[in-house]
């Protein structure tokens, strides 16, 4: 094997230049509404800490070429929907870039599962064999999570470090230049952004988190996914098909996680 996974992961550690990875990954439109926030302080400091964590050996999620995902998936203009997340998923092969989302190839994760349950009971949809959330990214749903980034096995220890200050902008950003956008708000965490958000000209969905330890306390039966095709027909003639397609036999790999 000319290069071992130490070798793979210290050549993905070295794109950890979240800079220049914006610049990369960022649509023309993202980046001139964004390219402000590039240039402060709490971001330059972000990505010094983030290349000093990657030269040290510290395994980053999701890979550096994947970090901004949701805005290459998802034009500013393009956005209908809004699902806010808090990080992403901190093990191998897992985190791609969307909330909530996982890579192919992995089981699907316990909150994404109840989102698929609430889905399948709300809108009838057969629940996917995969976890990817590719095709609603595509269709103009903003998977967006607050804090863009995480180490290995290490949940939540990259917040406060700068990222929220860039995914508030970017909240206040599609709160001031969309039109009819509707806004789901799971959980307390996502509940603080409220406030970031023009309520007098889009629709804000507020409910539990997914998780198994509160999707029982309003998660399941809020029926946000109609809710949001509601208001969407009424302001705009179109709604989201939230039917993933089922991956074929020969490429799926996925179970639930039980």
């Amino acid at each position: 094997m000319l290069l071992s996974n130490l070798s793979r992961r210290s050549i993905s550690n070295l794109k950890m230049n979240i800079t220049e990875q914006a610049k990369k990954q960022l649509s023309p439109l993202w980046l001139k509404n964004l390219r402000g926030e590039l240039d402060k302080d709490y971001w330059l400091a972000l990505n010094q800490y983030l290349a000093a964590q990657a030269q040290l050996g510290k395994v980053i999620y999701p890979p550096a070429e994947k970090v901004f995902s949701a805005f290459s998936q998802t034009d500013l203009n393009n956005i209908q929907v809004v699902i806010i997340g808090q990080d992403p998923y901190h093990g191998p092969n897992q985190a791609n870039g969307l909330c909530f989302s996982v890579a192919p190839g992995n089981k699907i994760p316990p909150s994404l599962r109840n989102i698929f349950s609430e889905l399948s009971a709300d809108q009838n949809v057969v629940v996917p064999n995969h976890g990817s959330l590719d095709e609603w990214a595509k269709q103009g749903v903003f998977l967006l999570n607050t804090v863009l980034s995480v180490e290995q096995a290490c949940p939540g220890i990259h917040a406060d470090k700068g990222w929220e200050r860039f995914t508030d902008a970017v909240i206040r950003l599609i709160s001031d230049e969309g039109e009819s956008v509707v806004f789901m708000l799971w959980g307390n965490y996502a509940g603080r952004k409220k406030s970031l958000i023009d309520e007098s000209k889009h629709l804000i969905l507020e409910a539990a988190h997914p998780s198994p330890l509160s999707a029982y306390r309003g998660f399941f039966g809020c029926k946000h996914f109609s809710l949001a095709n509601d208001y969407l027909i009424s302001k705009k003639s179109f709604s989201i098909n939230w039917q993933i397609p089922m991956m074929s036999h020969d490429t799926q790999q996925i179970s639930l996680e039980l």
